[in-house]
Order: C-alpha cells, then structure tokens, then sequence
C-alpha cells in the first residue's frame, strides 16, 4: 500500500488588521464614513454639532452643548479673554487664532494641540450623537480652521463609541444628560471627589450638564460622567417636569471657576480607561485627558 501525501494548504493572506479596520468602519455615522473615504473638505452639519473635515479628516468640532476651545484656554488662566478675542479677531476662528498665539509664543504647540484635542473630542461625542434628522455636507475649499491636529474618522468615531459605552457602564439612565438638574432627597454620598462637589454645587434646578461644564471650564463629557456617577449614588436626579434641551446656539463667555478644584486622579476610570484602537491619534488622546484632569 502505498502512502500519499497531500500537501498543506497554502498560508491564507495576511492582512493588515489597522487598514481593514479603517476600511470597513461605519458605525456612528455612514455619511462620515464616506466622506473620510473619498477624502472630502468641507462641513458636515448634524442636528447637535458641526465637524470640519479636510482632505477626510476631521480638523474642527463644534456643539452648542460643549465648551469650545476658547472656554479651555481661559477658564484656567492659561489665557485672557482679551487675548483670545483679539486673536480670533486677526485670524477669522477659533483654531486659526490658537495657531496665530503658539506663532507668538503665547501658548506652546503642546497646550494648544491637547486642548485642541480635547474639544474636538468633546464636540464631536455631541455631534455624533444618534439623530431623527440626516446630516448636510457643504464642499468647501481649504479649510480656513487650520489643522492643529487633524483626527482619522475611525478614531473619532471609536472613541464616541467608547464614551458611550463608559457612560452606560456608570449608570445607564441617561436622562440626566441634558435636563434641568436636581437634588434628589438623599443625602450626599461619602466620598465625592472634589470635582463632583464642584459639579454638585453647581446644581440648582435650572442648569444642565452642559451648562455646569460651561461654568466649570471643563469638558463636557467630563462633567457628564460626574453627573452619570452622582445619579448613580443618589445624589441628584433631573427635573421630572423639565424635557430635555434642544440644542442650539449658545452665547460663550469667560467662565466662573469655582475655587473647589481637586488634584490629579490618574486613576479616574472616566480618563484612563484603556483605548482598543492602534492609532496614533490616540496617544495623543491618552496625554491630553491626564493634562486637563490636572487643572
């Protein structure tokens, strides 16, 4: 009897995960997903923000419910009102003016790009929030923002992802995102860390997460999950009478920092939880949440 060998199959193609990932990602938001593909420049206008997008990257976010840039820069004193107007002023735009100060030495590249980042971030989590109308794009040339640091779509749109799954592990009720806040009849919980006693000193029965956010000069996801995780201890609920806010546009001035400030809490699962996506944008993004958590 004579044996016979078969050979073995030839190796399957390898593949690099990365790319496929990038080609075949459309969760959020399928209009993005395309325009990223064709490496479209211009603005697409969603019901609760607006992204910039140059040659399918995002350069720019926009939401009337998170504190834009030029609440970053100076609600800490990083900046002064009258700066950051006059530069907006000379450059046409927020990114523009950014830009225009690290030239002149008043902000170094690094503040600008982390806080750039982190109101990018914040916006587009808005933004791309689940809509019952559809986006417009307008093709537009070059855009005038600058690119401080442009954003892939797929890391923009796995790191929404990723906050709202964070969001709903906290507490998965979201009904406090965007009604008038309350304090509920319990006593507050031991424990709080000092930027949930700022957030829950801000609460009067009138204001919102995104307005807290707006007071504090801080990010408004950030304030979200400070909210999520005092829901979830019984300290304050939203105003049952209240339907939530539709978005829309907002007059931004120079905040109110409250002199409750806590330090660094690296720790803090809201800012440290480990990103999934190999990116370099998201080093970045891993850098500029440790940075503003310290101020």
């Amino acid at each position: 009897m004579t044996a016979v060998r078969t050979p073995p199959p030839p190796r399957l193609p390898m593949r690099d995960k990365a790319e496929a990932r990038d080609r075949a990602w459309g969760g959020v938001s399928p209009m993005l997903t395309r325009l990223a593909a064709e490496r479209a420049t211009g603005v697409l206008v969603r019901e609760r923000g607006t992204l910039h997008l140059a040659e399918g990257r995002v350069v720019h976010a926009e939401s009337p419910l998170a504190p834009g840039l030029d609440v970053l820069l100076t609600a800490h004193g990083t900046l002064d009102a009258e700066t950051w107007s006059q530069a907006v002023a000379e450059a046409d735009g927020a990114p523009g003016a950014g830009l225009l100060l690290a030239g002149r030495g008043r902000l170094t590249r690094g503040e600008l790009e982390l806080c750039h980042l982190e109101a990018l971030y914040d916006a587009a989590y808005f933004a791309l929030a689940p809509s019952s109308s559809p986006g417009r794009f307008r093709y537009t040339d070059a855009g005038r923002h600058g690119a401080v640091h442009p954003v892939t779509v797929a890391a923009l749109e796995h790191e929404t992802l990723r906050r709202r799954d964070l969001l709903h592990r906290i507490w998965p009720d979201p009904a406090t995102d965007e009604a008038p806040l309350l304090h509920s009849d319990a006593l507050a919980a031991p424990g709080l860390t000092a930027r949930q006693r700022a957030v829950l000193h801000l609460v009067d029965g009138v204001r919102a997460a995104s307005d807290i956010a707006h007071r504090l000069g801080r990010p408004a996801f950030h304030t979200l999950v400070d909210v999520r995780r005092l829901a979830a201890a019984g300290v304050v609920t939203r105003d049952p009478a209240a339907a939530p806010r539709t978005p829309g546009p907002t007059t931004r001035g120079t905040p109110t920092p409250l002199a409750v400030r806590g330090p660094a809490r690296p720790s803090d699962a809201a800012m440290t939880d480990p990103l999934r996506v190999a990116d370099p944008d998201i080093t970045l993004l891993k850098r500029l949440r440790d940075a503003l958590e310290s101020l």
